[in-house]
Parts: C-alpha cells; sequence; structure tokens
C-alpha cells in the first residue's frame, strides 16, 4: 500500500483535471453562442456569467484554502465537487439570462479548491519526490480533458434546438459520477492518515522481527510528517511574497493571449484556415509543457523557469516574424504552449520551493488571487489593444515584455534564497 497509494492520488489529481475543470473551464466556450441565441442576447450579456464565476473565485480562494488547511480534504473536495456540478445542472433548467449568473457564482465558489489548490495540496503531502513531475501531469489532462469533451459537448448540443440544455445536464452528472468517489474514498489530507509516509521519505531498514514488530506499532500511531517553512502571516511580510505575487499576476495574464491567437491566424487571408490549428497546436504544446517542465523543476527550479519562458519568447518571435509560414506559425504556437503551462506549474512550485510546506495551501492561494484577478481583466485588455491600428504587433511586443519581467520576478525570490539558505526544497 506505501508503494501504490500515493500513485491513487495522482490519479485523482488527473481526474480533477481532466472532468471538472475541463468541463467547466475548458468547455465553456462551445455554450456561448448557442446558448446567447436561443435567448436572443448578445454574446456579452450571457458571457458576463463567466466573469462573475471568474471574480467570485477571486474572492473565495482564500477561504478555500483556510478551509483546506484547517478540515479534511474530502470534506473540502466533495462540498466543492458538489457545488460545481450543482451548477452545472442547473444551468440546464434555467429559463433567464439571470439564473445563469446565480449558477456561475454557485460555481465559483466550489472551483478554488478543485481548479487552484487541490492537485499542488495533495502532491505536496503525499510526494518527498517527483513532486515537480506529478503537478505537471496532473495539469497536462487539463488540455486533454478539453479536447475530449469540447467534441462530446459539440454533440449534444447540435442534437436539439435546446441541446445545450443536454449538455450541462450530462456534464454536471458527469462531474458527480465520475468525480465524487475520488474526491470521497481515495483522498486523504496527509499519508499519516492511512499509517504511511509520503512517497520518497527516508526509511529506516527493517532486518528483524523484533524491528517489524516496533515498526507496525509505529505506524499506528504514526504522526502527520513535521512541515518545514513559514506561517502565512510571515510570508505576507517578505518581499518574496510579493514578487511571487506579480509573477503570477504577469503569468497568467500572458497565458490569456493565446485566447487571441486564432483571431491572429483569422486576421492574415492566407492563414484564415488555420485558425482552429493554431488553438490545438498551442494546447497540445500546454500538455506537454506541463509534464516538460514539472519533470525540469525537479532537478533544478530557475532552469525550468528558463525553458518555459524561452519557449514562449520564442513562439512569440515565430508567431509575429512568419505570419505566413504555417510551419513556423504552429511551431510558435506549439512553443507558446509552453510558457502557458508555466501559469499552473511553475506558480505552485516556487510557492513550495521559497515558502516551505508548514502554510502552503493559504500562502499558495493568497498568491493566485492576482492570477485570478489579472485573468480576469486580461481578456479585455488584450481585445480592446487587438482592435487598434497595429494590434497584433502591440499585443506580441507586450507579451515578450511580460515574460521578460515574470522570468525576473519568480527567479529572484529562488536566488536569493539559496543565497541566503531559506529554501525549503
Amino acid at each position: 500500500m506505501q508503494a501504490v497509494y500515493p500513485y491513487f492520488i495522482v490519479l485523482t489529481g488527473i481526474i480533477l483535471n481532466a472532468v471538472p475543470v475541463s468541463l467547466i473551464c475548458s468547455c465553456a466556450g462551445i455554450y456561448f453562442t448557442p446558448v446567447s441565441q436561443y435567448f436572443h442576447v448578445p454574446k456579452a450579456v450571457f458571457t458576463g456569467y463567466f466573469s462573475l464565476f471568474s471574480i467570485t473565485m477571486v474572492f473565495f480562494l482564500p477561504i478555500a484554502g483556510r478551509l483546506m488547511s484547517k478540515f479534511d480534504l474530502r470534506a473540502v473536495l466533495s462540498a466543492s465537487i458538489l457545488l460545481v456540478s450543482l451548477g452545472c445542472l442547473a444551468m440546464s433548467r434555467t429559463t433567464a439570462i439571470w439564473q445563469f449568473y446565480v449558477c456561475g457564482f454557485v460555481m465559483g465558489v466550489g472551483m478554488p479548491a478543485v481548479l487552484y489548490l487541490a492537485v499542488p495540496t495533495l502532491i505536496n503531502a503525499w510526494f518527498c519526490k517527483r513532486i515537480g513531475f506529478n503537478i505537471g501531469l496532473c495539469m497536462a489532462f487539463t488540455g486533454i480533458g478539453g479536447a475530449i469533451f469540447n467534441q462530446l459537448g459539440n454533440s449534444i448540443i447540435q442534437s436539439a434546438p435546446d441541446g445545450w440544455r443536454r449538455g450541462y445536464l450530462t456534464f454536471g452528472i458527469i462531474i458527480l459520477v465520475v468525480t465524487l468517489p475520488f474526491t470521497i474514498f481515495v483522498v486523504r489530507s496527509h499519508p499519516s492518515d492511512l499509517g504511511l509516509q509520503p512517497y520518497g521519505a527516508d526509511r529506516s531498514p527493517v532486518n528483524t522481527q523484533t524491528d517489524k514488530a516496533i515498526n507496525k506499532e509505529e505506524d499506528k500511531s504514526a504522526a502527520k510528517p513535521t512541515d518545514k517553512g513559514i506561517t502565512a502571516h510571515q510570508a505576507l511580510r517578505t518581499p518574496a511574497f510579493w514578487s511571487l505575487v506579480i509573477f503570477c499576476a504577469l503569468i497568467t495574464m500572458n497565458q490569456t493571449v493565446y485566447q487571441f491567437l486564432p483571431s491572429y491566424a483569422a486576421s492574415i487571408p492566407s492563414m484564415a484556415a488555420m485558425a482552429g490549428l493554431i488553438a490545438s497546436s498551442c494546447m497540445i504544446g500546454q500538455a506537454i509543457g506541463k509534464i516538460t517542465l514539472g519533470f525540469i523543476n525537479d532537478r533544478n527550479m530557475v532552469l525550468g523557469l528558463v525553458v518555459g519562458i524561452s519557449s514562449g519568447l520564442i513562439g512569440i518571435f515565430l508567431m509575429w516574424a512568419f505570419p505566413t509560414h504555417r510551419i513556423l506559425l504552429l511551431l510558435g504556437s506549439f512553443g507558446f504552449g509552453f510558457v502557458y503551462a508555466c501559469t499552473t506549474v511553475e506558480t505552485p512550485l516556487l510557492a513550495r520551493s521559497v515558502f516551505g510546506t508548514l502554510d502552503y495551501t493559504e500562502i499558495y492561494a493568497r498568491i493566485q488571487m492576482a492570477g485570478s484577478a489579472a485573468s480576469a481583466v486580461a481578456a479585455i485588455l488584450w481585445g480592446i489593444i487587438i482592435d487598434r491600428p497595429h494590434g497584433y504587433a502591440i499585443l506580441f511586443t507586450l507579451s515578450a515584455l511580460i515574460m521578460v519581467v515574470a522570468l525576473a520576478t519568480g527567479s529572484l525570490p529562488l536566488v536569493h534564497g539559496r543565497r541566503e539558505g531559506s529554501l525549503y526544497t
């Protein structure tokens, strides 16, 4: 059980990203047109529910972090899944647009623990080694799940004039049936809850029957492993915390550039047919990037940052400099996928490395608030910019500058911490 159970935790992280996160976040766009047409309202009126959803997450992130650090993760995550699925199921029965806003608020209360906190918290608790790789592996399934469920959702939506109702109903049921068994029966806050140790923890060899008996008694009364690090209150008073807040905001703002890559391709007459492919190429890049960056970060955190952001810079250059070259355009979007991956891989790993695991969930939740807020305003900002003359040139220039500053703000706490001997990896 010691050797196997940590991988059930990884499987739980994969399910959380492949099912509720993908269905609610990655597949939201397939409903924008059919629902707005059904209710005869502009898309902006309907999609406002998603903005409310994002804003709600900003405010409930620190609450979710505090609940996860104080209470059993099974209870917190199961309650979160219930709220998310309830909101999705309720959307299938709506009769007015304002009701979508209510559903968006309900899902915004439940989603922060699932989207941002569950995987880093579980992997940090259950693994002492290969933490980066396993976080990256779990997060990669956001894109994989999105690719699968977008197709399924489209088929259901097109099956009837109000097929979107069946879509929301199906998605809500899938979230409940697939995810809830994992949060109830598999999730444990700490390995010691089952008398186990984290994967990769040092264990003394047991050579005799007496040693085995003693070890068995110790396992029965195993206490929570000693966490290293500082409290959230202490972290808030450090320059490193605010440096990572800036990093999180910038890298998340840069991630939203992805939403405008299909529009960029469509704005080039000879590349208009590439709009779908450029989005798919970026999604493949972010899925591979999450696993790759996780693997690299297990060995060198600064190198992981450099690889992710350098790939994004090269990607931006290729898309901007060779807009009519199909292969280079796709390679550019693929490279940008790596810096897209930094959002959900680098940020939690940086928080753990700099501040430790003592109060990790609360610290990371507070840092991620900046990312959620940046995401809520970035899409509007980029939309305004691309409507201006030479808008995409401005977009790509700002994206490159943001990545350079993000590299600095993400690296400084690591370099300073290593020099001062205050890193907790």
